[in-house]
């Protein structure tokens, strides 16, 4: 499995790639190049296009590094590929990976393992342009895009629904809007890292999670024991439910005039951001993991059948 005594294995980053994510998936890979390179690995960088099975042919890689965000590289596209051609590869499997970008499967999963999540479900986009298919506030966003791709936010005091534009999906989700702070957690393995709290000036959205100074993190977060707690618990039960393997990171809402029952699941991502301004470097820096010694371990865990 992965790298562990072998000579001079050679590491293909995948990175990039054609999915509404490309930009921050570069980032991610660059960074874990770098990064792997100051670990003494020998690595290639492939930007990921149609040629992709191709260049992997010729190439021959020992592991793929799979630092691809959003479809196609995130939802088990390439994980069948790579299984397909028999190379070792990072992070989750096949089903894992296409669970997990399925926002309304994932919270089938969650609440199939006594997990809590807010009311939900899929409705045609030109139903929830006409009309309010739940009782505002609430949230829609596309079914299977990350990163708040598509998010629109419906408001308690709104004068109508929401004028989705035409870049969305025909079949969209829609959630409860969750109140309250936003947090996540890192599973590395079968470990959960910490908690980290994210502030921001509004609504955690694209620009808030890649642009410097976007958000601010606070870790460990400043939580109720029993909250701190459970955000550990929820987010190793979310990793197994999925059938996560290798790295992932769950986010949730906490309402905290609600205590404990005011913590709610709202995804778990099998591909986090490795970027400067990512999360789980972070949380892997703040129990001790460097971010070299991270993207070492992720090459060495590597497998097919995950």
């Amino acid at each position: 499995m992965g790298v562990s005594g072998r000579a001079s294995p050679r590491i293909a980053v995948l990175m990039g790639g054609p999915s509404a994510e490309r930009e921050v998936s570069l980032s991610t890979g660059r960074e874990c190049a770098a990064a792997m390179r100051g670990e003494g690995l020998n690595v290639v960088e492939i930007d990921a296009g149609p040629d992709l099975c191709a260049q992997l042919q010729d190439l021959g890689p020992d592991v793929a590094f799979n630092a691809l965000h959003g479809r196609w590289g995130e939802d088990g596209c390439v994980q069948g590929m790579l299984e397909w051609l028999r190379i070792p590869y990072t992070h989750s499997g096949v089903l894992a990976s296409a669970l997990a970008m399925d926002k309304e499967r994932t919270k089938a999963a969650y609440r199939g393992a006594r997990l809590p999540v807010v009311p939900s479900g899929l409705f045609p986009a030109e139903a929830v342009r006409k009309a309010h298919v739940m009782a505002p506030p609430y949230v829609v966003k596309p079914n299977n895009e990350g990163s708040s791709v598509g998010i629109y936010i419906v408001h308690e005091d709104a004068n109508g629904p929401p004028q989705l534009d035409d870049t969305m999906p025909k079949t969209v989700m829609v959630e409860a809007y969750a109140p309250g702070r936003e947090l996540t957690t890192t599973v590395v393995g079968d470990r959960a890292l910490t908690v980290t709290d994210i502030l921001t000036d509004g609504w955690y959205d694209y620009h808030a999670k890649y642009a410097p100074g976007g958000s601010r993190h606070v870790l460990p977060a400043d939580l109720p024991q029993e909250v701190f707690d459970a955000c550990l618990d929820f987010a190793v039960r979310a990793h197994d439910a999925l059938g996560c393997k290798g790295v992932s990171r769950t986010d949730y809402r906490w309402d905290e005039t609600r205590g404990l029952d005011g913590l709610v699941l709202l995804e778990t991502n099998t591909q986090p951001g490795m970027t400067p301004t990512s999360l789980t470097p972070e949380q892997a820096a703040h129990v001790g993991i460097g971010f070299g010694p991270l993207c070492r371990w992720m090459v060495e865990d590597a497998s097919c059948n995950r």
